[in-house]
């Protein structure tokens, strides 16, 4: 085994490495729906898990603060708030005031085609959305799938994983969760973006380091 594939094999198999795909995992669950009771118990006995990619650093602590915060708000949440929730921020009947594909928050003229660089770039990677399915691909859960998949499935080098976060994931991202921050109708759901935020900085402060 050369360097190079002792490497991987030392990326495929660190804990870190699945706990960075199992969070981006959570956020797109969801972003994508609204949690049941099932999923809510769960993420009041999952703090050890989420809490392993921290850093000391004030990302790091922001980080450990917004997951401490949606696991509070998991202990007394009902499923059916939160459901009525989600679907008036991201899919109310007409238009939903919060929209959840990404490209939205960066694309600044009606000219720009970020979509096709997108999925030339998803192409590239073996992946493209199911057939029947009607939603862009820049939608926030996509996007964090796409991650998830490369780190856990794929097992792409922490280079390319940079390429694709930096370039289609955390600049839409971010506007994405200031809009859910700024909702005067989220409540549980600002937490969560909080938290997405976190997590999102905490990845492109590590990034940073390569």
């Amino acid at each position: 085994m050369n360097g190079t594939e002792a490497s991987t094999a030392a990326q495929e198999n660190a804990p870190e490495e699945l706990a960075r795909a199992n969070i981006y995992g959570l956020i797109a669950r969801l972003f994508y729906s609204a949690p049941d009771q099932q999923l809510l118990g769960d993420l009041v006995h999952a703090m050890d898990g989420v809490e392993a990619p921290a850093a000391q650093t004030e990302f790091g602590r922001e980080y450990l603060d917004a997951w401490r915060a949606v696991v509070d708000a998991c202990r007394a949440a009902f499923p059916v708030l939160l459901e009525n929730e989600h679907t008036e921020l991201f899919a109310a009947p007409g238009k939903a005031p919060i929209t959840p594909y990404l490209l939205h928050y960066v694309m600044r003229y009606e000219s720009e085609t970020p979509l096709v660089a997108l999925r030339g770039h998803l192409s590239a990677w073996g992946l493209a959305r199911r057939a029947g399915t009607n939603e862009p691909e820049d939608h926030m859960c996509g996007m964090c799938e796409v991650m998830r998949m490369a780190i856990a499935v794929q097992h792409r080098s922490l280079e390319d994983q940079k390429s694709f976060f930096e370039r289609f994931l955390y600049p839409g991202a971010i506007g994405f969760c200031t809009a859910v921050t700024n909702s005067a109708n989220a409540n549980f759901y600002r937490l969560v973006a909080r938290f997405a935020r976190a997590f999102l900085d905490l990845e492109r402060e590590a990034f940073g380091n390569l």
